[in-house]
């Protein structure tokens, strides 16, 4: 059975809603799902993951949180080549800058974004958004 973490920093609550639903969809695959706070994880953690998820809202000026997503970015990021990644956030202004950089970050990095790009919405996700990251979790599922 595959198992996928999914890791999240959250401010307000709906990139854990988002979070949730990226796991429902590893369940209703039939995997086993691991939500996690950021706080929660070390880049250790995921060493021998083939797949997983992570998320993150939009802060600031479009980035990353600066106090926790950011620093494990920082410390994951020289371990993912060749891992399959999916990426999700909320935000409430902007354009999807902060996503489109974590794109490519991870890509540069020398992992597969999954879907090709991440999953966003302004604000609480809605119906449409949560059946995105069913998809998503259904997909990582797929390439544990």
């Amino acid at each position: 059975m595959s198992s996928v973490k999914i890791v999240y920093w959250s401010g307000t609550g709906n990139t854990e809603s988002m979070a949730n639903a990226v796991a429902d969809g590893v369940r209703n695959a039939g995997g086993t799902a691991e939500v996690l706070p950021v706080s929660a994880v070390s880049a250790a953690d995921l060493a021998a993951d083939k797949a997983f998820a992570l998320g993150c809202p939009s802060m600031g000026a479009e980035q990353l949180e600066e106090g926790e997503m950011e620093p494990f970015m920082a410390e994951l990021e020289s371990s993912i080549a060749g891992k399959q990644i999916g990426l999700f956030g909320s935000y409430g202004w902007g354009n999807c800058e902060w996503m489109r950089d974590w794109e490519d970050r991870c890509s540069s990095a020398g992992a597969t974004v999954v879907n090709g790009e991440g999953v966003t919405f302004l604000g609480e996700p809605d119906a449409d958004t949560i059946s995105a990251l069913n998809d998503l979790g259904a997909a990582l599922c797929g390439l544990a």
